[in-house]
């Protein structure tokens, strides 16, 4: 594995929008000098007290390690809407990081997050705000996108000052916009940008 910096882009996808959009965030970290991605999932939440899920996922990122939050440094946190809030394997995932936050490991780290919702008007906003309170106690920088992103304004589906997001439809069918994948990939850059920036590497324009 590279020991280059990286900025985590840790996600949860029941469908396939989550995950389409973590890969448009992950190319906007790539056009950062000197800063990788790293794409991590997390398993679904089982009803059951043993292990059920496989250590190593069929297909797709790996699962998301607690060394993998530590050693970022940047995080881009994404899931689909649940009644206005994250899905719960991501926030079982983030129930778990009670040594990071009392090392302090994610202190003055930036992050930002993404969603996507089947319908207009699905929670989008209060789901990103429910991703950015764990991250406020774990100390965190936020990130959020600026209206200086032409497409906040173009958008007919997904894109807030809050994060980037997608309308997927209610077959869940709907593929991303171009508004839509330019706003992830433009929080992926700005997290990383800040991210180069806070480390000493001066990568904000």
């Amino acid at each position: 594995m590279s020991s280059a910096p990286y900025i985590l882009v840790l996600y949860y996808s029941a469908g396939g929008a989550t995950a389409t959009m973590a890969a448009q965030v992950a190319r906007g970290v790539a056009t950062v000098s000197g800063l990788e991605a790293r794409l991590r999932t997390v398993p679904r939440v089982s009803t059951e007290t043993e292990q059920v899920a496989d250590e190593v996922p069929a297909e797709g990122p790996l699962y998301c390690s607690q060394a993998d939050l530590r050693g970022c440094a940047g995080l881009v946190l994404g899931s689909p809407t649940r009644f206005g809030n994250m899905a719960a394997p991501l926030k079982y995932f983030l129930d778990q990081t009670g040594d990071s936050w009392l090392s302090g490991a994610l202190v003055d780290k930036p992050a930002g997050v993404f969603t996507s919702t089947s319908s207009l008007h699905g929670g989008q906003e209060s789901t990103l705000l429910s991703m950015m309170l764990p991250l406020l106690h774990h100390g965190m920088v936020i990130v959020g996108l600026d209206y200086g992103e032409p497409g906040l304004m173009r958008t007919e589906g997904g894109g807030t000052p809050y994060g980037a997001s997608h309308v997927g439809g209610v077959d869940n069918q709907r593929a991303l916009d171009e508004d839509e994948a330019g706003l992830c990939r433009s929080l992926g850059a700005r997290v990383a940008r800040l991210a180069s920036a806070l480390a000493g590497g001066g990568g904000v324009s």
